[in-house]
């Protein structure tokens, strides 16, 4: 199932804490940051907290800004963006400032807190989510019933962490304040547990008054049949490959990406590259990767289109191919359609020889798009 785009949002001290212990709010950042932060509000479907956050600061979670509220309806958007909240047990204060300002509220809970909230009387729309709280459930029905397409997560500490152990962020926006909490005590941005390996991608950092912004994107593709975050950043890479080919009516427009475990792009290709009029995109992806690179047994082969299995233009297909080099996992967009070989089932070939191949149709549109010439035949 497609999800939102989760773009995490914190602020923390140098030595990595949320706030500290005192009564009031630590304030990391100042006006200009809170302005930045204003807009990035005023660019989503959806802000989400959780119940402790909500708890422990009462925030309202607005779209400060008259001419954002403006714009968003001028677009044909809600004047706020929804809001969102998650909790286990459903306690949460029915008082608080959350339920009370802005637009639309949705919480997400368990059946037992779903009770709970109901007999509080809290000013939202409840889901129970099941016996247990589920992250890829809760982003699902945000995407498929409420419409969000991008979700900003502005805390706490534990969803975060959740979020990022779970492969389901698209990007960190972390903003970092020059001063140190050193309280042991007070709540830190990330928790211990299983992260996901590699390093993330630094897209952008920059200086706002005594603050420094970095935005970070996770690059490490999932294991096994498990999609991650990275994933569709990869795969929708590729169908932007896609689009580079130079057209043809005898070929489909394949763009293709091969990326190692720790997030590192090994190369990447697209159909006719270079000048070839038969090169397939897998084929001129793994020929710019030396044949004995240690990596390729751990990588990850993103295709826009279903590697084929039979091709009349060279003697190896790409499935083949992508099996000589040693690769155990696949993931694509669009299966291919006998428009040119009968019964192109490359995914099945590569399924059979133990390969891990994932098909994810919410891309499958921009796959498609460079083809319509021949689709439409």
């Amino acid at each position: 199932m497609p999800l939102p785009y989760v773009l995490l949002s914190a602020a923390v001290s140098l030595d990595g804490y949320l706030d500290d212990t005192g009564p009031e709010r630590l304030l990391l950042s100042g006006p200009a940051d809170f302005d930045r932060v204003d807009e990035v509000r005023a660019s989503v479907d959806a802000i989400l907290v959780g119940a402790g956050t909500i708890r422990a600061d009462n925030p309202r979670l607005l779209v400060n800004s008259p001419v954002r509220r403006a714009a968003r309806v001028a677009a044909g958007l809600p004047e706020y963006p929804l809001k969102v909240t998650v909790s286990g047990s459903g306690d949460l204060d029915p008082g608080a400032r959350f339920w009370h300002t802005g637009g639309d509220k949705v919480v997400y809970t368990t059946l037992a807190g779903a009770e709970v909230v109901r007999e509080r009387g809290v000013a939202a729309d409840v889901v129970p989510l099941g016996v247990e709280l589920s992250w890829p459930v809760l982003l699902e029905h945000l995407y498929s019933v409420r419409g969000v397409r991008r979700l900003m997560v502005e805390g706490g500490g534990r969803i975060h962490t959740q979020l990022l152990r779970e492969g389901l962020a698209n990007e960190l926006q972390l903003v970092l304040a020059p001063l140190f909490v050193g309280d042991p005590e007070a709540p830190r941005l990330f928790g211990p547990g299983g992260y996901q390996g590699g390093r993330l991608r630094l897209v952008e950092t920059r200086r706002i008054e005594d603050v420094v912004l970095m935005r970070y994107e996770p690059t490490a593709p999932g294991v096994g049949r498990g999609v991650c975050a990275a994933d569709r950043h990869w795969l929708a890479l590729a169908c932007d490959l896609a689009a580079e080919c130079p057209p043809s009516r005898t070929a489909f427009s394949v763009g293709a990406v091969v990326v190692a475990a720790d997030g590192t792009e090994l190369a990447r290709g697209y159909s006719r590259e270079g000048g070839d009029p038969v090169v397939h995109a897998e084929e001129a992806a793994l020929a710019k990767i030396a044949p004995d690179d240690p990596r390729l047994a751990s990588a990850t082969v993103y295709s826009s289109l279903e590697p084929c299995a039979r091709r009349a233009s060279r003697p190896a297909p790409c499935a083949r191919l992508i099996l000589s080099a040693g690769i155990h996992r696949v993931v694509t967009a669009w299966r291919e359609p006998d428009t040119f070989v009968t019964a192109p089932d490359g995914n099945a070939l590569l399924s059979a020889a133990g390969v891990d191949v994932l098909l994810l149709p919410e891309y499958s549109s921009r796959a498609k798009a460079p083809n319509h010439h021949l689709l439409d035949d």
